[in-house]
């Protein structure tokens, strides 16, 4: 095999082919081992911590919309409020998610889910201090009952430490998430509007 001429005036030849092989098949390991890891990373988030994570965006997506929704239709001062926090709140929590779930190469829903949809969309039908009460009751007091739960669970189960450390930090506004709207619910039954 006759040698080679390169730019630059460097010859490879014969003697040069086995470096140039070792090389290129230490790259391509290198290579296949970043993308394994890469892969490996993906897997080892649990399932169940994979289904946490999409049930919470879940309900934080159908407390957004359901509290837009609420913004637009109540004149009662209490449910604005009320509302107005759960969008700010729950958009911050969701961020954090997000955070979490693209870390751990998980996709999250960007919407509810069908069933919560159709919820809302009974909401949004309502009027006055039937939809208050409604909201309170459905959005306020069940929704925040659900995901107390849902994140009481995760925070003491998760295999993943990350998934199990958000679902504690969350768990306590959660909770007092929970009791804002049992007062929420409770100013919005005794009202007569």
């Amino acid at each position: 095999m006759s040698p080679i001429l390169r730019p630059h005036g460097r010859v490879f030849g014969p003697r040069h082919s086995g470096k140039v092989r070792r090389v290129l098949g230490a790259t391509a390991l290198c290579a296949a081992g970043v993308a394994l890891a890469v892969n490996v990373h993906a897997d080892t988030v649990p399932g169940k911590d994979k289904n946490f994570m999409v049930k919470a965006a879940e309900a934080g997506n159908a407390e957004i919309a359901a509290s837009k929704i609420a913004l637009e239709k109540t004149s009662n001062p209490a449910v604005k409020d009320f509302a107005q926090k759960m969008i700010e709140q729950h958009t911050q929590v969701g961020d954090q998610l997000k955070q979490l779930a693209s870390s751990k190469d998980v996709s999250l829903p960007a919407e509810p889910t069908v069933a919560q949809r159709t919820k809302i969309a009974v909401l949004e039908k309502l009027k006055g201090n039937t939809f208050d009460k409604r909201y309170a009751s459905m959005i306020g007091v069940s929704a925040h009952k659900d995901a107390v739960k849902l994140f009481q669970k995760a925070s003491t189960s998760a295999q993943d430490p990350d998934v199990k450390n958000f679902a504690a930090k969350t768990l306590p506004g959660l909770q007092e998430h929970l009791q804002m709207a049992t007062e929420l619910k409770s100013k919005v039954d005794a009202s007569k509007q």
